[in-house]
């Protein structure tokens, strides 16, 4: 006969101690106590339920934490090497849309206080992508740190209803908006702005961060990206490119290459896109100049100060014209070296060539070709 694995108490009782798959505050091991009246087998039989709850991280510790204590500790060390808009983003999340769940324990959150905070918000569809965005890394990372057993997630976050979000459609600079961009009345930094966010595709921050010496080779007809510039409130900073592929050289095409020539001889400071005093562009610096550019683009093409006949574009608009004016050159110029130029994903490149494909289709032509007796 096997020989019982545990030994009954004075007391009738079989009982152990094991590790439930938490720590004490000294960093040691906790372990709970389990017993059993019946039989030592029994007792066994508990003891391998805990052990396989432990391996399967179905166990929790004990928190004192509020959900909303938790999602700002959460954002302060999780997210704090992320960009100063993505943290921007997160705690007004937190501080703005999160705020109806003070008090509630983190390990007292269920399905219905997530639905709720969306609910709270269904007039912003963009916004509520972003609640349930940082509303469910916030589950993910209580779960990891074993506040929350594995399940809540399924329990907590599967099947939350968002409303529809449809963003907003990038688009091309218009024919009109292109000959006003020739003959506005631009001040010097702001056609030099101008032709390099069209000419070159980048991104604003990109354009603000080149350096007139280091990152400008005229005789190669070349420009460098390596860096960016984000603002912290209103003060600019540098950071580094959005991925990999932000680290790139750019053609600079002929009429660029002309008018930096004539340009960079007067410039102040070190960078292609200045304060005046040749510091770099803050916030609202930068805000006075695209406003001025706006103004100066509506009223060469026709409009005034108090109508408005092109409207509705963005520095990224002059991003997106490049991207898109390439596709038009394929097979001249492959989606592949788009995308390096653009220090973007071939994805990214794929969808603007499959909406130029499309526009060229002529359905009924190929059909009646195709289908032709």
């Amino acid at each position: 006969m096997a020989k019982a694995k545990y030994i009954r108490g004075a007391d009738g009782y079989f009982r152990t101690k094991i590790w439930d798959g938490t720590y004490n505050p000294d960093g040691s091991k906790h372990r709970k106590s389990l017993q059993s009246k019946k039989s030592s087998a029994d007792l066994e039989k508990q003891v391998n339920l805990l052990k396989e709850k432990v391996r399967n991280g179905n166990t929790v510790q004990p928190s004192e934490y509020t959900f909303l204590e938790y999602a700002t500790i959460w954002k302060q060390t999780c997210k704090a090497v992320r960009e100063k808009n993505t943290q921007k983003m997160y705690e007004n999340v937190i501080n703005k849309h999160f705020i109806v769940l003070e008090g509630i324990k983190l390990t007292d959150i269920r399905k219905i206080h997530f639905q709720m905070v969306i609910n709270n918000a269904l007039e912003k569809p963009r916004t509520c992508k972003q609640i349930a965005l940082t509303f469910k890394q916030v589950i993910r990372s209580a779960i990891q740190d074993k506040y929350l057993p594995a399940q809540s997630y399924t329990d907590i976050c599967d099947n939350i209803e968002l409303p529809k979000y449809v963003p907003a459609e990038k688009r091309a600079l218009y024919p009109q908006e292109i000959e006003a961009m020739k003959t506005a009345e631009f001040s010097s930094r702001e056609r030099a702005f101008i032709y390099l966010i069209y000419g070159c595709g980048l991104r604003r921050g990109e354009a603000l961060a080149l350096d007139k010496t280091l990152d400008i080779d005229l005789k190669h007809a070349k420009l460098t990206v390596r860096r960016s510039i984000e603002f912290d409130v209103n003060n600019p900073g540098f950071k580094a490119p959005k991925s990999v592929n932000g680290y790139r050289t750019v053609p600079i095409p002929d009429f660029l290459t002309a008018y930096l020539k004539e340009y960079i001889p007067t410039l102040k400071g070190d960078y292609l896109i200045s304060k005046l005093d040749g510091s770099l562009m803050t916030k609202s610096s930068y805000d006075k100049m695209w406003k001025s550019i706006a103004e100066k683009m509506n009223i060469a093409a026709g409009g005034t100060k108090h109508l408005k006949v092109i409207y509705g574009f963005t520095a990224h608009t002059f991003r997106h014209n490049y991207c898109t004016n390439l596709c038009y050159q394929i097979p001249n110029i492959s989606i592949k070296k788009i995308a390096q130029l653009m220090g973007d994903t071939e994805a990214v490149v794929l969808k603007v060539y499959n909406h130029i494909k499309d526009e060229k289709e002529n359905v009924e032509e190929v059909v009646n070709s195709a289908m032709n007796l």
